[in-house]
């Protein structure tokens, strides 16, 4: 049997709004765009909703529109994809990698309040704390909000923003908080694999106007009116009023994902269930384990990891592409990348639980069009694969005395 790592739920629907936006006048940002982001913006019980062409790009001008340049520090989690680092980096600031909780793989509360109580470093060592740090950028990782009524406390207290990065958790809930709900700016990513998706493209919600009206000029050059602003009706001159960039969504990709919204409950029970029937399969596997879905919490169910020897985990995830079955890696720990190593001072064994958990890792197939007989294969060769490596990692080596 083949098991794909991921397929798309894509189909007519998609289709059909897709060839409407084509026989219209618009393929860049005009009605479909203004209306996902109205009907975003209701699902995510936000404000306002900004569409971009990428997480990335709607995560550098957030931090942007806040004000983050050179001599800033903003917080982060080593447990993530690059572009959570590389866009602190754009900005001139400097990403502060603090671990990770051992049962979740989410950004550490404690290990946030930690290096925000900790002297400023320097001859003077004054108590005041971390003078530089401006702002937070959590993530939901694998769709498992973190714990953002704590974190805003810590926010509030220390006068810091808050971006969240939901690239994993459209759907998700935590001691009944969205995305989006307790921080200055939630951004979300439809890339391929996303469980809202567009190939690429993302959103930016927030529930502050001064911020709603900043990204909208960043997204497009630093313009004060849109192409349809200026088409639609007599032309209309525009100003340049900051120096802004190109990333505003257009409305090829807002006809795409239009359609999936009224989906994502179903979609999302779905997903939920065969999570549940993998959490089932795996519970009484030897040598393997997986991260903790917390109580009092909807999961976006966005990926589904398991955690196995480090010893045996690249073996792992050979054999299993041997016996047919799409694997990936979510996430390498941030310090174990070359770049960040060399030019942050990150050695191995600098952020412990993230490097135990990058090195742990095995993503699973999780999507929709999954079958059960599919998710029963996965875990029945993932089993006997994580066994197989196992026993030979315990096997005497030839020459080595026992």
């Amino acid at each position: 049997m083949k098991v794909e790592f991921y397929k798309h739920p894509l189909g007519d629907d998609e289709i059909k709004s897709l060839t409407e936006v084509i026989h219209s006048t618009f393929l860049t940002t005009g009605p479909k765009t203004r209306e996902f982001e109205a009907e975003f913006a209701k699902y995510m019980r936000a404000e306002y909703s900004v569409g971009v062409t990428s997480w990335t790009m709607g995560g550098f001008i957030a931090l942007k529109a806040l004000g983050i340049g050179p001599g800033d520090e903003v917080i982060t989690t080593p447990m993530t994809f690059m572009a959570t680092a590389n866009i602190i980096i754009e900005c001139g600031a400097t990403p502060v990698f603090v671990d990770v909780e051992p049962e979740t793989g989410n950004i550490s509360c404690d290990a946030i309040e930690k290096y925000l109580n900790e002297p400023s470093p320097g001859p003077s060592r004054k108590r005041e704390g971390r003078n530089n740090v401006k702002a937070i950028l959590p993530v939901h990782l694998y769709g498992q909000m973190c714990d953002m009524r704590r974190m805003s406390e810590i926010a509030r207290k220390h006068n810091l923003a808050i971006v969240e990065d939901c690239a994993h958790s459209v759907e998700s809930e935590r001691d009944g908080v969205r995305p989006g709900e307790l921080s200055d700016m939630a951004v979300f990513s439809f890339y391929a694999t996303k469980n809202l998706a567009s190939g690429e493209g993302g959103a930016i919600t927030t529930n502050r106007k001064d911020l709603y009206e900043k990204l909208m000029v960043l997204r497009q050059h630093g313009m004060n009116k849109s192409a349809a602003d200026r088409y639609t009706a007599r032309f209309k001159h525009y100003d340049m009023e900051t120096l802004g960039y190109k990333c505003n969504m257009f409305d090829i990709q807002a006809a795409m994902l239009l359609p999936q919204l009224p989906r994502l409950a179903e979609r999302l029970a779905r997903r939920e269930a065969i999570g549940k029937r993998y959490e089932a399969g795996f519970r009484n596997a030897k040598g393997i384990s997986d991260p903790s879905v917390l109580p009092n919490s909807v999961h976006g169910r966005h990926l589904f990891t398991i955690w196995v020897d480090p010893e045996i985990r690249d073996e792992v995830l050979s054999d299993l592409q041997d016996r047919g079955i799409g694997v990936a890696v979510n996430f390498r720990s941030i310090n174990r990348l070359t770049y960040y190593k060399e030019h942050f001072n990150l050695p191995n064994g600098s952020l412990p639980v993230s490097e135990r958990i990058g090195d742990s890792t095995i993503t699973l197939p999780l999507y929709t069009k999954l079958k059960d007989e599919e998710i029963d294969y996965v875990i029945a060769q993932t089993i006997a694969s994580v066994a197989a490596a196992q026993t030979r990692m315990a096997a005497p080596r030839e020459g080595v005395l026992s």
